[in-house]
């Protein structure tokens, strides 16, 4: 009995002092309020070290894991499947979200926030993407407001090297241990999490807690119910495709430290390593999960999807127009895609998504966007919990399809 004792210690201790900083984070928040902003930087400085260290591993996982691959058919193979499996769990979540909307609808009068804008580059549509995808220079690429156009990069170097066959293998050798370097520094930065998430758990609590409060009640009572639903149910049916009631088990009992990390973070990008380890521990092929999971960050997004049909749906209800027109709805589902793709996977990242759907629907600009930028910034922690332990079920998913792994 002692040494099960033990052991169960020395499995969930990193777990249990992130528990323990989380709770006393989150009283400090609500005895102080907004006294708590003095203890705010500790976290910020957590945050910071985190993502100045996800660049690089985002380089050297994805750049890793393609020019490993054996054979390029492979790959070519992976991408497709993971692809297929986004775009699914996307628009299921969306359903889901609609379904919601529509047993419990949201009619109370919305009085609209004074909240600063951001300033929007202007430029066509074609700009835009090019910006999204690209950079103008190679030291752009190192920055988290590139990421999408970073892993583009990662995954091009990758496939450059397995494309160079003997000549490439010094390099590939270089990204295999700059891959390996990089998850010990994270292992290293991840010791302060306790404090540092304590710290942004104080600040998050004693700030924004109160304004859940008011004309947003309602429909953050629906998103989160609906989130909840789907994490457990959805989830669940996922671990049942990817490998019946033994992935079923394998899956929950090892998602708790990236549930913990998305919740505490905000940042699916954030949620990387501890999604990568989950994985490993899970018996997903390292191939798999260093290529889902890191592109699953940026791109696969089902906590956002569903915050994007809350913010239509909330936006109709403010200006009295009708949500349940076929076309309406299915214009609403083409959005929410963009919108898990192009929105970033930083806390509180861009708001493309929101100014997108704003412009098609033909909402007024300077009313409608304060309103969805509130919305997104009180449904960030659930909706980036989606996010990223779904990354963790897609991977499990494609291994079924792609290796028809067993658990």
């Amino acid at each position: 009995m002692e040494v099960k004792k033990i052991n169960f210690l020395q499995s969930y201790s990193s777990i249990l002092w992130l528990l323990g900083g989380i709770i006393i984070g989150s009283i400090f928040g609500v005895v102080f309020g907004e006294d708590v902003l003095i203890i705010k930087p500790l976290g910020d400085i957590f945050l910071n070290l985190l993502f100045t260290a996800i660049i690089p591993l985002i380089f050297f996982t994805i750049g890793s894991s393609v020019a490993n691959l054996e054979r390029t058919e492979k790959l070519g193979k992976l991408f497709v499947i993971m692809l297929l499996v986004f775009l699914a769990t996307i628009l299921i979540s969306a359903i889901v979200m609609i379904c919601a909307v529509y047993l419990f609808p949201i009619h109370e009068d919305i009085a609209i926030a004074k909240v600063p804008l951001e300033e929007v580059a202007s430029g066509s549509a074609g700009d835009q993407i090019a910006k999204l995808l690209t950079a103008n220079d190679f030291f752009e690429l190192l920055s988290r407001k590139s990421m999408l156009a970073l892993i583009i990069f990662s995954f091009l170097v990758g496939f450059a090297t397995l494309q160079s066959g003997e000549k490439g293998n010094s390099f590939k050798s270089f990204l295999d241990s700059g891959n390996e370097v990089m998850k010990q520094l994270l292992n290293i930065i991840m010791k302060l999490a306790p404090i540092g998430l304590g710290a942004y758990f104080a600040y998050q609590v004693g700030v924004f807690g109160p304004q859940l409060l008011g004309v947003y009640a309602k429909p953050m009572a629906v998103y989160y119910a609906a989130c909840v639903f789907y994490f457990f149910v959805f989830f669940s049916l996922y671990a049942l495709v990817a490998g019946g009631k033994r992935a079923f088990k394998v899956f929950w009992s090892n998602n708790i430290m990236p549930s913990l990390t998305a919740v505490g973070t905000c940042s699916s990008i954030a949620t990387i390593p501890a999604n990568l380890a989950a994985a490993e521990k899970m018996g997903i092929p390292a191939h798999v999960r260093n290529l889902v999971i890191p592109l699953g960050a940026p791109l696969h997004k089902d906590g956002s999807s569903m915050s994007s049909i809350l913010k239509i749906t909330f936006l109709f209800a403010m200006f009295g127009k009708d949500f349940s027109d076929p076309m309406t709805i299915l214009l609403a589902l083409g959005i929410t895609v963009i919108v898990s793709i192009v929105e970033g996977g930083i806390p509180n990242g861009g708001y493309i998504g929101e100014i997108l759907a704003i412009t098609v629907y033909g909402f007024p600009m300077e009313q409608a966007l304060p309103v969805a930028m509130i919305l997104g910034t009180l449904v960030d922690p659930i909706a980036t919990l989606l996010n990223a332990n779904g990354d963790v079920i897609c991977s499990m998913m494609v291994s079924r399809f792609s290796e028809k792994t067993k658990w």
